[in-house]
């Protein structure tokens, strides 16, 4: 059991974005659930969610590792990449990374995604 004690005027901790990105990166890592890591930071499960929550809201990547590929639009509409493809990887807000996805539909990505976040 950890006892922490506090003296003088009791303040409210800040977290920057990427410490709550750390933290959030930790769930699901080796079947570790939200408890676990809000435990092991000393955090309410409601912090986790509510961090989840406002990086959904802003529209911002739970990862740092975000990249932009350029494209170019062809007449038929289609999307033509303008470097030699890589292979696909998502990460998902829950951690989970989905790799070798090439040949699936969008309508099947989108329920893929569903189930693993999810789950």
């Amino acid at each position: 059991m950890r006892q922490e004690i506090l003296t003088g005027v009791e303040r409210r901790r800040r977290w920057s974005d990427a410490e709550k990105r750390s933290i959030l990166a930790e769930v699901g890592v080796d079947g570790a659930r939200v408890a676990d890591v809000a435990r092991r930071h000393d955090l309410t499960r409601q912090h986790i969610y509510q961090w989840r929550a406002e990086f959904r809201r802003r529209g911002e990547s739970l990862t740092e590792e975000t990249a932009f590929l350029p494209v170019e639009l062809t007449s038929e509409n289609t999307v033509t990449p303008a470097v030699t493809p890589s292979p696909v990887e998502i990460v998902l807000m829950n951690g989970r990374r989905l790799r070798g996805i090439e040949g699936l539909s969008a309508s099947g990505l989108a329920q893929l995604i569903r189930v693993l976040e999810g789950a």
